[in-house]
């Protein structure tokens, strides 16, 4: 059976691609989430106009999350922290931290979107890569400082 997708689907096809898939699997899955239509003229004409609004909202997204990340690149965020010996924190700095951080800054960034591969255990200034949009990474700069 061909249909056509609305959403890009891993190991399937992009959005507005004509794909042919097991009819169980459009009349099972596809269809009934709305991942796909089946693929008739029609059909074809509906999907072209929702790709172009889809191309146009994501134009403007990308936009969006670029001029958010050049801002972010320019204000570090500072956090105090106790520490011990050899500049070693008691705790760590976790993206939920630094996410309050950047809230008090006046920016929502959720914490999903802070790529910390692990937490931050020493003092001193870290890079940390923050995912605005799927083309567009920024990153801030973290500086953790002695509590006093």
């Amino acid at each position: 059976m061909e249909v056509i997708l609305r959403e890009d689907i891993e190991k399937l096809g992009t959005r507005g691609e004509v794909v042919k898939v097991a009819a169980g699997y459009a009349r099972n899955f596809l269809l009934p989430k709305r991942l796909a239509v089946a693929a008739t003229d029609s059909n074809k004409k509906i999907v072209a106009q929702e790709k172009e609004a889809h191309l146009r909202r994501e134009v403007k997204l990308k936009g969006e999350a670029e001029e958010l990340a050049k801002l972010l690149a320019a204000k570090p965020v500072e956090l105090a922290r106790k520490s011990g010996e050899n500049d070693h924190l008691f705790g760590s700095v976790t993206s939920q931290d630094i996410a309050d951080a950047l809230t008090a800054m006046h920016f929502t960034i959720d914490r999903k979107k802070i790529e910390l591969g692990e937490p931050i255990k020493t003092l001193g200034e870290h890079k940390v890569p923050v995912r605005l949009h799927r083309e567009v990474t920024a990153e801030v700069t973290v500086i953790v400082n002695k509590e006093a």
